[in-house]
């Protein structure tokens, strides 16, 4: 089992041609990932060759998806035209869009989402700013190193790029089920609420590992949804406790002001929902062996 993404998965990349695009195309292709097509309107017709794959290039995503039967969207588009990319995959009603470009104004992210939602959410967006996500050994829809651990029964759901890495390589002799990057932005499409609820009902997921940051209350709201509908357990941690208040850190969305948002209040919000959190990556890569040791 996946959520969101499996071996069955057809992948498109938007911006495929560019620089960013033609490097991560050509590692998701050796991760297994079935890349169907890409899309440039200027280069409509054309394709490239991946070290002997071939990947057509289509004029749009509604015709990728007419060609080829894609059901999932992976966008390395400059932040300039990210928004029309982002709502010309809506308008296709492509099932998944992920979004990987960073510096996407806020607005333009505000207008997608709104756009998508307005839609009846036939598209479901993961990021921007965000790795991407992996169901390792299936497929890989991003930017998330394919090599660094293995299929498993351990769900994780994180903010941050990096911070994904080090938690897979930390426990990637148990492995993951699907681990999925969210993006630090603060207007992003699916939130730590959705990926924990995927993994809730995912039978092969055993236990979730939420990785959150400072700024906002999106972990004090996942908090909240843990408590009342999860029932595996959750271990989490919080980056950002030696940070300056005020400063902005990091990721777009990591501001604190006062008490709220702070490392601090969402550690104790994720403990009063019965969910253990390490002060460092580590300490929670062993908090998660330790429950699954039983």
């Amino acid at each position: 089992m996946a959520i969101f993404l499996n071996k069955d998965s057809k992948v498109i990349v938007q911006g495929m041609t560019g620089a960013t695009g033609m490097k991560h195309t050509k590692l998701m292709l050796g991760d297994g990932t079935n890349i169907v097509g890409g899309v440039n309107p200027r280069k409509a017709g054309t394709s490239v060759d991946f070290d002997g794959t071939e990947v057509p290039v289509f004029g749009s995503v509604a015709e990728a998806m007419e060609k080829t039967g894609a059901d999932v969207s992976v966008l390395f588009v400059p932040p300039a035209f990210a928004k029309a990319a982002v709502v010309e995959a809506i308008d296709a009603e492509i099932p998944l869009a992920v979004v990987i470009t960073e510096g996407i104004a806020v607005h333009d992210s505000a207008a997608f989402w709104a756009y998508a939602t307005s839609k009846g959410n036939k598209t479901r967006i993961i990021g921007p700013n965000c790795p991407g996500l992996i169901t390792p050994g299936q497929s890989n829809a991003g930017i998330i190193p394919g090599d660094i651990t293995k299929p498993g029964r351990i769900g994780l759901v994180s903010k941050s790029g990096t911070l994904t890495y080090q938690m897979m390589y930390e426990l990637r002799d148990i492995g993951f089920s699907s681990a999925v990057g969210i993006g630090g932005d603060p207007v992003i499409g699916t939130t730590h609420i959705d990926a924990l609820a995927a993994f809730e009902a995912d039978p092969e997921t055993d236990l979730i590992v939420m990785i959150g940051e400072i700024g906002g209350d999106a972990e004090e709201r996942a908090a909240d949804f843990i408590k009342a509908n999860v029932t595996k357990p959750v271990v989490g941690y919080v980056a950002g406790f030696t940070a300056p208040e005020g400063k902005t850190m990091g990721h777009a969305g990591a501001i604190v002001s006062g008490s709220s948002g702070t490392a601090q209040a969402k550690k104790e919000a994720l403990e009063a929902a019965g969910v253990k959190v390490g002060k460092t990556p580590t300490e929670t890569a062993k908090l998660a062996r330790a429950i699954l040791a039983g």
